[in-house]
């Protein structure tokens, strides 16, 4: 569109200087159309809010009538105007624009011709026509596709919403019957027994000491069930006994791996490895699960590096990318959309005592940092 502008602008020019060379009227000619171009590259370059682009769009018009008038050869840069005015304008304003321009485009082609024509006349309020209902049908029908479209982004976000809820009140119904048929069972029978030994502890020692037994028997029981929960609600790279050097590893391999837009991820181990808690190998391995899925959906990266640190009194896990990189100060997303990795991982850390940190800048990558002291984590282990 910019560049026909230009072109006609150029031709109508030169032909106004062909056509009628040293008349008076040339050094006018001569600044509105420089003027003419400067603005229309002024609204091409610099982006303009909607009201400031209405008043550039109206800038732009009256110059070139003012040429029009003075030289009706200026006419056919009207062609461009009219989609601009139709992208710009509301519709109802756009169309008496057209109605505007057409009017002066049929002016300056009677003017031009040596006498009266019927093409002339209706020729140009048919191409105005044409060109008006094909852009107006147009945006309409974009506006329709964008209504259509945020509409299903919105339907497949609430499904997505009302499955996250549907499976997570499946799971906290599972979990409640799992510890009302266990754990709960287990510690009323415990409450019944030892309340029995309470009630004989004098009269028939004997007997006492059977219900304590019988009740640690079934605190027994139930410590091994509560030690189940916890292994089936631990993440499954670690089944088999796997540590989380081989977990963090065998991540590592599963992101990197493929061609296309994901990126290649490194891993490396720093310092002698010792024994971890479960809840901290959980937390960390869940940490760069959402790091590097971060990485691959959001970054942009062609490489990444995963590395793990022991540094004798606390365990550092690092994830660095070199991806486009964002500003940790910025505030947060709008409701609805992603934006939870970061308070998540924070929370993790924090419940263990740790902290995380997050260095990154526009197009300098990022690199994210959790950090969690052994002894507190041995302590509530």
């Amino acid at each position: 569109m910019h560049a026909a502008f230009f072109l006609l602008l150029g031709a109508s020019f030169a032909r106004f200087l062909i056509r009628h060379p040293g008349e008076p009227r040339t050094p006018w000619i001569v600044a509105l159309s420089v003027t003419l171009a400067l603005l229309h590259v002024l609204g091409a370059v610099r982006p303009l809010t909607r009201s400031r682009q209405r008043l550039w769009l109206g800038a732009v018009v009256a110059v070139w009538a003012v040429l029009v008038v003075l030289a009706p050869s200026f006419a056919w840069c009207a062609v461009p105007l009219f989609f601009t005015g139709l992208r710009t304008l509301p519709t109802r304003a756009a169309l008496a624009l057209v109605v505007f321009l057409t009017t002066l485009v049929v002016g300056a082609q009677l003017r031009l011709a040596d006498g009266f024509d019927p093409n002339l006349v209706l020729a140009p309020p048919a191409v105005a026509a044409i060109a008006t209902a094909v852009l107006v049908r147009t945006q309409r029908q974009s506006a329709r596709q964008r209504s259509l479209i945020q509409d299903l982004l919105r339907t497949r976000r609430e499904l997505a919403a009302t499955e996250r809820r549907e499976g997570a009140l499946a799971e906290r119904q599972r979990l409640s019957m799992e510890i009302h048929d266990t754990l709960a069972q287990g510690l009323s029978s415990q409450r019944m027994l030892l309340q029995a030994a309470d009630r004989t502890w004098e009269s028939d020692p004997e007997a006492a000491r059977r219900h304590v037994r019988t009740a640690a028997e079934v605190a027994a029981r139930g410590l091994a069930e509560a030690r189940r929960f916890v292994h089936d609600l631990a993440p499954p790279q670690f089944d088999g006994g796997l540590g989380l050097e081989d977990a963090l590893r065998e991540l590592a391999t599963e992101r990197g791996e493929g061609a296309g837009a994901a990126p290649e991820v490194r891993f490396h181990v720093d310092g002698a490895p010792v024994p971890l808690p479960e809840r901290v190998r959980s937390a960390l391995l869940r940490i760069a699960q959402g790091a590097l899925a971060n990485v691959r959906e959001h970054a942009g990266a062609t490489t990444a590096a995963v590395t793990l640190s022991y540094l004798g009194d606390q365990v550092v896990l690092d994830i660095a990318d070199d991806g486009r990189g964002f500003d940790p100060a910025a505030p947060a997303r709008a409701a609805g959309e992603r934006g939870h990795g970061l308070p998540a991982m924070r929370a993790r850390v924090r419940q263990l005592g740790g902290t995380l940190t997050v260095e990154s800048a526009p197009g300098e990558g990022t690199v994210l940092s959790a950090a969690v002291p052994l002894a507190s984590s041995l302590e509530t282990s």
